[in-house]
């Protein structure tokens, strides 16, 4: 059985990931908190950049939890397949 190919995630892109992702939090953290806002409308947006980086954590996991999924899926048939084509016998005589 052939196994997928795994391309390792660098050390290096996994921290450009977290930097980047930081950079753009402080900035939008910082973006809200310097607005000529009234407490109300800084809290809510605040709030909404909250809302909208947990969310992005939530769809991030769910599209990891579906693709791990397909894969399980498609090993589990692969499977079934290699062990109904190891146990045919052509030659037999049942099957005629």
């Amino acid at each position: 059985m052939t196994t997928p190919v795994q391309r390792p995630t660098t050390a290096a892109f996994f921290v450009q990931a977290v930097v980047s992702f930081g950079l753009s939090l402080l900035a939008v953290s910082l973006g809200v908190a310097y607005l000529p806002l009234g407490p109300w409308e800084r809290g809510f947006l605040a709030l909404g950049v909250l809302f909208l980086v947990s969310s992005t954590f939530t769809l991030a996991k769910c599209v990891r939890d579906r693709q791990e999924m397909r894969e399980v899926t498609t090993r589990v048939d692969k499977a079934r397949l290699d062990k109904l084509i190891t146990e045919h016998d052509p030659f037999d005589a049942k099957h005629l």
